[in-house]
């Protein structure tokens, strides 16, 4: 019995479980996980999700993505607001025929990949930067940035393709001015999304690989 292998193993779970418990604790926790904006909710979720592809890797990560999505599906269903059938296969059903699957792609897709772009990035970035001083800083930062900029990019993306003229409809613009709309979104919210979670998720990842004396 290799010991060592089953003490990383199980840490790796706890890690898991932990960050998978405060992902949930965000998403019901009123304007914490998801912050209401008018007619988009801003999100922290996606914080978690990208330290545990940094600290764990890109298959824990998924999981915390798809834990991600999930909680993304009952908020929607449970709460509904006037664009909850984006993410509610539930609510989607009437909108077009394959409502239902274009909402779990959307729920679920850019999430999962949440959890797996920033580990990759991370150390395409240590090769290409091997050596140079705050190399570590600076490819856990860009990283985290790439993770949050993935879920608001791919999913402001799939509702333009997927359900543009009911989402236009749903906000009380025209199908014309969609575009720009969600291009403002990616610009303003995105951006700002994308800057906070790069510094949290960076200063968190090298806090808990000191706390842990390990992780990827």
């Amino acid at each position: 019995m290799n010991l060592t292998s089953d003490k990383s193993r199980t840490l790796g779970l706890v890690q898991t479980a932990l960050l998978g418990a405060i992902i949930f604790l965000l998403a019901f926790t009123p304007s914490l996980g998801y912050i209401p904006l008018g007619v988009i909710n801003a999100t922290t979720i996606h914080i978690p999700v990208i330290i545990g592809s940094l600290l764990l890797g890109p298959k824990r990560g998924a999981v915390l993505g798809f834990l991600f999505g999930l909680s993304s599906m009952i908020m929607a269903t449970t709460s509904p607001a006037l664009t909850s059938f984006i993410f509610s296969p539930f609510l989607s059903a009437g909108i077009t025929p394959l409502g239902p699957v274009w909402s779990l792609i959307i729920c679920y897709v850019p999430r999962i990949l949440v959890g797996v772009v920033p580990y990759f990035v991370y150390q395409a970035l240590k090769k290409l930067m091997q050596g140079k001083k705050g190399t570590d800083t600076v490819g856990l930062i860009i990283s985290g940035v790439a993770g949050s900029l993935t879920n608001t990019i791919l999913v402001m993306g799939l509702i333009y393709i997927l359900f543009g003229h009911a989402y236009a409809e749903a906000i009380g613009i025209s199908y014309s001015a969609l575009f720009a709309a969600i291009m403002s979104v990616i610009a303003v919210n995105g951006v700002l999304e994308a800057i906070v979670a790069g510094i949290l998720s960076g200063t968190i990842v090298k806090a808990l690989r000191l706390l842990f004396k390990g992780g990827h």
